[in-house]
């Protein structure tokens, strides 16, 4: 904590920064139940809610190599004010508009804002701060992400009462219309150098070439294989969060209690980050969240009364938030900018087809086997990544020196010798 508060007394532009990403957050949590409830209202099915909900992700799982090279293409800045105007249009749309389709369609549109805005403002975080003050920008960052989906929906509710779901919907809009207007007087992330001698390629290309090059990356192909394994197997608990609560007769209040809980410890994970550490330290932290995640699914599964599953909740979003965040800063110390925004699109399009996929198959397998024999399946899972993960990076990232050229030549802007890429990521 004490890390986070010297970021923002020190960091004006930080200041600006998250003060612009924590309401747009909280306004985000809150729209996407407007979304939902609009949606439903347009057309009384299931299907409605699966539709926005996946519209979400579609964009990301489609394109994000192609957002990523966006990212390392042009200003990460001016991506980041456009995702943020692209948001504020779909959602100010949602409640102007009626009609399912046209509401499928601004959710689409608004799916695309945040890939794009993922990569963008993540690789742009190095330029924002001080250098000894990146990790704690990065842990904030993901903190108020998380903040704003366990806090939004509270928002929501209490709009609800107060006013029509269309009202929400259009809050949240103005809240990232006021975000891109304070990220237009931030001086932040500029377009990464190139070579001179580089020749300028397509979209298309520079997305196919950043694939290439993060793949030849061994640690950070292993990271990216292994968070999306992760979340495949986390996911299913999106699934049976109320149904555990209704077995252990907590009802529909005990579920949004279970809600809140593992969303306070996705933050409270995400703010451990914020010291900082060299490479090999956030290598051993990142393990230790898959680990804690391990442990948090198991509680769950197993819970005989509420309070242990509480705990379990609890437990598996701190383990979370320690993984995405060491994760991110680990991203942040070892590729190189000019390929930064292309490794974060690969790790958020690979999220999201684990997300879908798991949304799309945890039901039925809740159908088939049973909610305890999923959540236990899950738990055995993940300790089975965390022993294949601790495998895979035994040797990588052990000792300094690679880590240091890589984030001189990060902060630096300039391109790594392809031999010297290569070499340093094994």
């Amino acid at each position: 904590m004490h890390a986070t508060l010297t970021l923002l007394r020190r960091e004006p532009r930080a200041r600006r920064f998250f003060a612009a990403h924590g309401q747009s957050a909280l306004g985000n949590g809150a729209g996407y139940v407007a979304l939902v409830v609009l949606a439903h209202e347009a057309w009384a099915s299931p299907w409605a809610i699966s539709l926005v909900l996946l519209a979400d992700f579609l964009p990301a799982m489609l394109f994000g190599p192609l957002f990523g090279a966006a990212a390392d293409r042009w200003s990460r800045r001016t991506l980041a004010i456009v995702s943020d105007l692209m948001r504020a249009a779909a959602f100010v749309g949602v409640a102007l508009v009626g009609g399912i389709w046209a509401i499928v369609a601004l959710a689409l549109l608004a799916g695309a804002g945040a890939g794009i805005s993922t990569p963008a403002v993540l690789a742009a975080l190095p330029s924002l701060v001080e250098e000894k003050r990146l990790p704690a920008a990065t842990s904030l960052y993901g903190a108020l992400t998380d903040a704003g989906r366990a806090i939004g929906p509270a928002v929501a509710a209490l709009g609800l009462l107060l006013m029509s779901a269309e009202w929400v919907a259009a809050f949240n809009g103005i809240t990232f219309l006021v975000s891109a207007v304070v990220l237009a007087t931030v001086r932040f992330g500029e377009r990464p150098q190139r070579d001179e001698a580089e020749e300028p390629a397509g979209l298309l290309q520079e997305a196919r070439e950043g694939i290439s090059a993060t793949a030849r990356m061994g640690g950070i192909r292993v990271l990216i294989g292994v968070s999306s394994g992760l979340l495949l197997f986390a996911a299913m608990l999106n699934v049976t969060e109320l149904l555990v609560a209704e077995d252990l007769g907590s009802g529909d209040s005990g579920y949004s209690v279970l809600v809140a809980f593992a969303g306070l410890g996705f933050i409270v994970g995400s703010l451990a980050g914020a010291g900082g550490a060299p490479v090999a330290e956030l290598k051993r932290r990142y393990l230790s969240g898959i680990g804690v995640m391990a442990l948090g699914i198991a509680l769950f599964g197993i819970a005989p009364v509420y309070l242990v599953a509480l705990v379990g909740l609890t437990l598996t979003g701190v383990g979370n938030g320690l993984l995405l965040t060491h994760e991110r800063l680990i991203f942040q110390k070892v590729v190189p900018d000019r390929l930064l925004g292309r490794a974060f699109a690969l790790a958020d399009t690979a999220g999201c087809w684990a997300f879908a996929i798991a949304f799309a198959g945890a039901g039925a397998l809740v159908e088939v086997l049973g909610i305890q024999a999923v959540l236990l399946g899950a738990a055995a899972a993940t300790g089975a990544i965390w022993i294949v993960a601790t495998f895979a990076l035994r040797s990588t990232w052990a000792a300094g020196p690679v880590e240091v050229r890589y984030a001189e030549s990060s902060r630096a802007g300039s391109e790594l010798p392809a031999s010297t890429a290569r070499s340093a990521s094994v």
